[in-house]
């Protein structure tokens, strides 16, 4: 782990694709800030329209899928897209084993920094740990499956191995059933991926509890280890996305192309959830193709706003966030600066409410996080894995 710092230099010799490092800033805008500032500021006002807009930022329960669902997708995706370029010198250049532990490196920090998140390290409770239960250790995984697959194989065998990884999930979850679980059962206590999860990670499974008969998994839902199949496929959509950007198709062709790839995805994604049904908690593969689709589209729409038409003035802010989007995310995440705006705002709850001050508390914490990002931007500093 390491704050780089770029160079005039480095900018000469590499070309970014801007509307990456847009895109990346707007998933995490909508989760540090928009997200709790809008949700605090809609109960407060407890509109209509508002309360409705902010159903959005809440998880779908089980089968479905909600603006706040395609926050992780769309990060794991972005982290995809630059993998083409990222590779690109290491492989032209023949040296694999360099390439291999930077990759190892990015792994293991990713799989801890998901664990800071949790708070696994920090209470440093061995009774609390859990070892896979978040968005950081999804994108370490996928990441390494990815990367895997981009230096040993030409874009073909990649679609091929990771068309075969959606089939062997949706195979697995449809047609093997255990003690009562899978067989086509796609309930939350009662599918597949669920009763993996529980046989493998046992007691280290998130929110899992040792009882006198046994372990109590609580109603905690999300599923990782079968799961992780899938989230290599989120992520080489995404390196399917970096390959079209970093080909040499004219512009507009890449938009074409981008957009055509979302809306089949979408298509196929939808048709699927008629046998597999749309589930982000357990990343089923009718999910995957769907929110893969999505951020094919979302791709396809800033590169044309932004490295085609080049009208980018009023969207350069979110490269703060997207720039040092794992700062961002860990930030949002791990620290709490609310007690700098208990301390200022301090006696304001008795003028405006108590809902409005949470709003306004809220607020000030989403600032603060930005105004991080801001200086580390403009002292171009990214903390990199």
């Amino acid at each position: 782990m390491n704050f780089h710092k770029t160079n005039s230099m480095e900018n000469k010799t590499t070309k970014r694709i801007e509307s990456i490092d847009i895109l990346r800033g707007m998933d995490m805008f909508l989760l540090v800030f928009l997200n709790p500032v809008f949700v605090a500021l809609a109960k407060a006002m407890n509109l209509p329209f508002t309360n409705w807009l902010a159903t959005g930022f809440v998880h779908t329960t089980w089968v479905g899928f909600s603006l706040e669902d395609i926050i992780m997708p769309l990060f794991m995706f972005m982290a995809g897209a630059s993998m083409p370029f990222a590779f690109a010198k290491h492989l032209n250049s023949g040296s694999k084993s360099k390439l291999y532990r930077r990759i190892i490196k990015r792994v293991i920090l990713l799989w801890i920094f998901g664990m800071m998140c949790q708070g696994n390290l920090l209470a440093m409770d061995p009774s609390h740990i859990a070892f896979y239960s978040n968005t950081l250790q999804s994108i370490a995984i996928g990441y390494l499956i990815s990367a895997i697959m981009l230096i040993n194989f030409k874009i073909k065998g990649q679609i091929i191995i990771t068309s075969g990884m959606l089939l062997v999930y949706w195979a697995i979850l449809s047609f093997v059933k255990i003690d009562g679980f899978g067989g086509g059962d796609f309930t939350a206590d009662h599918n597949l991926a669920e009763y993996i999860d529980r046989v493998v990670m046992g007691r280290f499974r998130d929110q899992s509890m040792v009882v006198p008969f046994g372990i109590d998994f609580g109603n905690y839902r999300y599923t990782w280890i079968v799961s992780s199949l899938n989230f290599g496929v989120t992520v080489m959509t995404g390196v399917f996305a970096g390959h079209i950007l970093k080909g040499g198709l004219d512009k507009i062709k890449k938009v074409k192309w981008l957009t055509f790839g979302g809306i089949l995805m979408i298509i196929a994604g939808l048709l699927w959830s008629l046998q597999m049904p749309i589930i982000k908690h357990i990343w089923t593969s009718s999910m995957t193709l769907f929110s893969s689709g999505i951020c094919f589209l979302l791709m396809a729409f800033f590169y044309y706003i932004v490295d085609y038409k080049q009208h980018d003035k009023y969207l350069k802010w979110l490269k703060f966030y997207g720039m040092n989007s794992i700062l961002a995310y860990m930030l949002c995440e791990i620290v709490n600066f609310s007690c700098i705006g208990e301390s200022v705002f301090h006696g304001t709850e008795q003028f405006i409410g108590g809902a409005y001050y949470y709003a306004l508390i809220e607020f000030t914490n989403a600032s603060i996080i930005f105004f991080i990002l801001w200086i580390m931007y403009k002292r171009s500093k990214f903390l990199k894995v």
